[in-house]
């Protein structure tokens, strides 16, 4: 266990990379508030995070892309715990589509949750810890997306690169109170939503230079690590998690 019990926030956790995320962060002893749109993932996710953990697991459910919600989560945050420590902003939607074709709202959603719902929890977060002034991190899922092109997903790998351009600004705004922001950018991985493309695994082993796509577990160590005391001097970086994908890029189409 790390040097005290941080109070941790993590947005889109109810299932996926988030959910392991929080797992490993709840196993380390920490308090963890979790976040989905659906309830019901939300309640799940607690009920599950509850078997391991060994601080307190809270639940809020609402769109992460809304500010309404990202009030009611710090209020949630400084009514319960009184601080922030870490904010994980892994909340994102995918709305795949052919550039040609690709409808205004289908884009405009896809920047409003995955750009503005980052940046405007980035902003709330930092804003309790700069006034905690104890420090804290950021941390935010991009993709590799944001590093090499897939077809139909113009929209949203712009949305990731943002993300990855905004760890980078923060840098100048955050680090004279000691707030460390970093990105993760996962490559293929294996979750409850890609398992159910019966090639998907086959495909992704054949392209991956380590043989395999990841699991939900080597994505959320990376992220764990970022967010811990001992990376508290790395800051404006991106970490690919891809078994190499990105260094050949292989198209799996």
């Amino acid at each position: 266990m790390e040097n005290h019990q941080k109070i941790i926030l993590i947005t889109g956790a109810g299932q996926g990379i988030g959910l392991e995320i929080a797992r490993l962060l709840a196993i380390k002893g920490h308090h963890i508030i979790l976040n989905d749109i659906e309830k019901s993932l939300t309640d799940d996710g607690v009920k599950k995070l509850m078997k391991v953990a060994k601080g307190m697991v809270m639940g809020i459910s609402g769109d992460a892309g809304d500010p309404v919600t990202i009030l009611e989560m710090m209020q949630l945050v400084e009514k319960q715990f009184g601080r922030l420590d870490i904010a994980i902003a892994n909340a994102g939607i995918t709305l795949y589509g052919d550039f040609w074709a690709y409808e205004f709202d289908d884009f405009m959603e896809v920047m409003r949750v995955n750009m503005a719902g980052t940046f405007f929890l980035a902003q709330a977060a930092a804003q309790l810890m700069k006034k905690q002034q104890s420090g804290g991190s950021l941390l935010f899922t991009s993709s590799v997306t944001a590093h090499q092109a897939h077809k139909n997903l113009a929209a949203y790998a712009m949305s990731k690169a943002g993300i990855e351009m905004l760890a980078k600004n923060l840098v100048i705004e955050l680090s004279e109170y000691r707030i460390n922001v970093n990105t993760i950018a996962p490559g293929a991985t294996l979750t409850n939503r890609t398992s159910m493309d019966k090639d998907y695994e086959s495909t992704w082993s054949s392209i991956t230079p380590m043989g395999r796509p990841a699991y939900e577990k080597d994505i959320a160590e990376a992220a764990v690590f970022l967010v811990s005391d001992e990376a508290r001097h790395i800051t404006g970086q991106n970490l690919i998690i891809d078994g190499g994908w990105t260094s050949i890029s292989p198209s799996p189409y």
